[in-house]
């Protein structure tokens, strides 16, 4: 019985001993695994860094044309030598460029949401509404010439070309003034 004990014993001490071989084994396999998975995750933050760089590049070029853009929309629109006008189809000022304040006598500010229609001489505002009418009924480009004025004072007179775009349905409106060729 006692060499049965002894080898039982034996045994165990050999399992033992495997199962403390095979841990260390283990541990050190584990810790590999751990380094390369590591290694891969820090190539991989490394690598998402450049492209997050890249694509910080490609935004900053982007906000850069875009910004050239609005400054050359701003001069095209703002320092045209016409009269620009968006207006809604009730004739109400929706945006207009500093020429187009000009010609109507008032600051620009003080001009949105006010009426077109307004400004128009009493003389020109039946062939204005059958214009403004027909624009908005023929969604394609319409002219007309008209006298500019308020209380019974003329401005000058214009010719005018307008449109309708957009899903929202505003008349975008060129307005020239002409008072010195019909001099």
């Amino acid at each position: 019985m006692s060499n049965k004990g002894r080898n039982f014993t034996d045994e165990q001490m050999l399992r033992r001993k495997a199962e403390e071989q095979l841990k260390k084994k283990q541990k050190k396999a584990d810790q590999q695994v751990i380094e390369a998975d590591v290694k891969k995750l820090m190539h991989e933050l490394q690598v998402h860094q450049i492209e997050l760089e890249m694509q910080n590049e490609e935004l900053i070029q982007a906000n850069l044309t875009a910004e050239m853009a609005l400054k050359k929309y701003t001069m095209l629109y703002d320092f045209a030598p016409m009269g620009y006008f968006t207006l809604d189809n009730e004739g109400s000022i929706i945006d207009l460029n500093f020429t187009g304040a000009d010609m109507l006598g008032e600051k620009r500010f003080s001009l949105v949401n006010a009426n077109f229609k307004l400004f128009i001489s009493e003389d020109s505002k039946a062939r204005f509404n059958k214009f403004f009418k027909k624009v908005f009924a023929s969604n394609a480009k319409e002219s007309c010439e008209a006298i500019l004025g308020y209380e019974n004072n003329p401005l000058s007179q214009v010719y005018m070309e307008g449109i309708v775009t957009g899903d929202d349905r505003n008349c975008l409106l060129s307005v020239v003034d002409i008072s010195d060729f019909r001099k």
